[in-house]
């Protein structure tokens, strides 16, 4: 580290600012008690926080396959993409429907937990929850493929639900993942497992029947 990035770090913060930047933080860690429909492979509970870091976590992994993509700003969508969740709770997606509202209210939940933010800090991720939510940049469409790709993924992990539930998962999220062509080729590992899970349920309900 250079004498001018020592400088730089050592520079003291304005203490209004510092309270607001970690008042926020703390108001965010109610994301960590958000519950979600999956659970890990041990059959506890997921929360939405833990889901947003693995998706995170993937943009890391798959940084070299992602070519000329701008991975800052792909990560800083995926970690605050649900983080309006963190108010209101998960709605799991089968019981999603058009006109729900949903957008819109976690849209007010986060402007919410932003109020004790800075303004621009504020602004800042209000923008990004508005690129994410828009989907029309190539950072946030790949950012909803690997949602979608992220959820199918621990479904796979998870003690096995009924067929219908990983039935569901073949058409989850269809539109996004088939944006791109390596998301197009994750999917298709993806739901080849899945249908292997649901062979596996189906034989299992055929034995019980004899």
């Amino acid at each position: 580290m250079t004498q001018t990035d020592t400088a730089s770090v050592a520079m003291e913060a304005d203490n209004m600012r510092l309270s607001g930047l970690l008042d926020f933080l703390q108001a965010a860690e109610q994301l960590k008690d958000t519950l979600r429909s999956g659970s890990t492979r041990k059959g506890r509970k997921e929360s939405t926080a833990e889901h947003s870091w693995r998706l995170a976590f993937m943009i890391l992994v798959f940084e070299k396959e992602l070519g000329e993509v701008d991975i800052p700003k792909l990560l800083k969508l995926c970690l605050i993409h649900d983080l309006g969740e963190a108010i209101s709770g998960d709605i799991p997606a089968p019981e999603q429907t058009p006109g729900d509202d949903r957008q819109d209210r976690e849209r007010r939940d986060f402007q919410e937990l932003c109020a004790p933010l800075p303004a621009d800090t504020a602004q800042d991720l209000l923008s990004l929850w508005d690129e994410y939510a828009g989907a029309q940049t190539l950072e946030a469409r790949l950012a909803k493929a690997f949602d979608k790709l992220e959820t199918m993924l621990q479904h796979q992990l998870m003690p096995p639900r009924s067929v219908i539930f990983h039935d569901f998962n073949l058409s989850y999220g269809r539109s996004h993942t088939d944006g791109f062509p390596l998301t197009r080729q994750i999917r298709a590992f993806v739901d080849a497992r899945t249908r292997e899970i649901i062979a596996g349920l189906e034989n299992e309900q055929s034995n019980q029947a004899c």
